[in-house]
């Protein structure tokens, strides 16, 4: 990844019960920490899969709106990491459509890195996530 505008979106999502009420969380920084966004939000009733696609694209979103260049995504779930990246496949009918959407939005970046970080690594867009179920009243 090369020159500025460079983003770095931590981004999570979870679901109390599977599926369940279910929120996102994205902290959008720059490359030395400063952080320029910090969103969570509640998206219904979604499985912890759902919820982290819905985080990705949503953080992609913000990192548009902040116009970013290139972007390096760091989340918590090595099965969404593993299946934007190509590694593997996405099997779920349901997910195919979501995956095909956080693939649309990579696209529009010059260049994009996805990876899969310890839970501790992603501790502050968790804490989004579990502020806007804690807020909405899910159990």
């Amino acid at each position: 990844m090369g020159n500025e505008p460079v983003l770095v979106l931590n981004v999570d999502g979870g679901a109390r019960g599977n599926p369940g009420p279910a929120a996102i969380g994205v902290v959008a920084s720059r490359p030395d920490g400063t952080v320029v966004r910090e969103l969570g939000e509640t998206i219904g009733v979604a499985t912890n899969n759902v919820a982290e696609y819905r985080a990705l694209l949503r953080g992609l979103q913000c990192a548009v709106e902040l116009g970013a260049r290139e972007v390096l995504v760091l989340n918590d779930s090595e099965l969404v990491a593993r299946q934007v990246t190509g590694a593997y496949r996405v099997k779920q009918p349901a997910m195919q459509a979501l995956h095909a959407e956080a693939l649309a939005a990579l696209s529009r970046f010059d260049a994009w890195r996805v990876e899969s970080v310890p839970r501790e690594r992603n501790a502050a867009a968790d804490a989004l996530v579990n502020g806007a179920l804690d807020a909405a009243g899910g159990r």
